[in-house]
């Protein structure tokens, strides 16, 4: 289609030539008003959506199987609540754990369970055909803030960890959390696992730990005495930090590229 202050243009300059500025400075804001539009719709299914840990593979296989199996009753936001739920519960256990260390086998059905909701219920919408981007992208990670928040409060309160250590975890992964979804909006790209490493396997590094804290909440090193999970606590801070500097340099780099300004 012609635009109007194309077709009008002759006559405008001949009696005013005010209109014509007037057209086309409506023209710009439709323009910028449609583009506004289109951020506003925010992740779409059009996303590239990176998964690559190192069972990504075979969970997407039996995600897909569940899903199929799945009762129509049900849906993906009552897997939603069961994951955030069974999160929640996690974190009551490992509380409850500073007074009778079994409850640490109750973290491991939870973390099962959380799986189970977490996972599947895109995997479900996706199978139904059932997709809302926008909403199932903010609620998903709405959900895992607060069942972050929730494990790393219990395992603070439990007295297998320290409490400085369990906050910093929290921060690590609220700081990675933030680096994925700007990176989602600035390239396009929403990355579920970072150095083969996914949500499903450090639910499963979280319930061997469990196993081993019923047996062995004590390691040595160096000639001293550290609790088990003070150590590994330790270690996965520092990943985490590592993989946000890391990941933070190579977007800016990309993006640095890839939004040059002419000369």
């Amino acid at each position: 289609m012609v635009p109007i202050s194309q077709v009008m243009t002759d006559f405008c300059e001949q009696v005013d030539p005010r209109v014509l500025l007037r057209l086309r400075d409506a023209e710009l804001r439709n323009v910028e008003l449609h583009d506004e539009e289109t951020h506003r719709k925010g992740p779409s299914t059009d996303m590239l959506r990176v998964q690559e840990s190192w069972l990504a593979a075979v969970e997407k296989r039996v995600l897909i199987s569940l899903a199929v199996r799945t009762p129509i009753r049900i849906n993906p936001d009552h897997l939603t609540a069961l994951g955030l739920t069974a999160q929640l519960c996690a974190g009551v256990c490992y509380a409850l754990a500073k007074w009778n260390r079994y409850w640490l086998l109750g973290v491991i059905a939870c973390l099962a369970l959380n799986w189970l909701g977490d996972s599947l219920d895109g995997t479900l919408a996706r199978v139904r055909q059932r997709l809302r981007p926008r909403y199932g992208f903010y609620v998903d990670h709405m959900v895992d803030t607060f069942g972050a928040v929730a494990l790393m409060a219990g395992l603070a309160l439990s007295g297998y960890m320290h409490p400085w250590i369990a906050i910093g975890l929290l921060v690590a992964f609220l700081m990675l959390s933030i680096q994925s979804y700007l990176a989602t909006h600035a390239l396009g790209e929403f990355r579920l696992s970072f150095w083969r490493f996914g949500p499903t396997e450090l639910r499963i590094l979280l319930a061997v730990g469990n196993v081993a804290l019923l047996w062995k909440p004590n390691v040595h090193l160096f000639g001293c005495t550290f609790r088990l999970f003070d150590v590994g606590g330790a270690i996965g801070l520092a990943g985490m930090a590592l993989m946000l500097v890391v990941f933070t340099l190579n977007n800016t780099a990309r993006l640095y590229q890839e939004d040059r300004i002419p000369q």
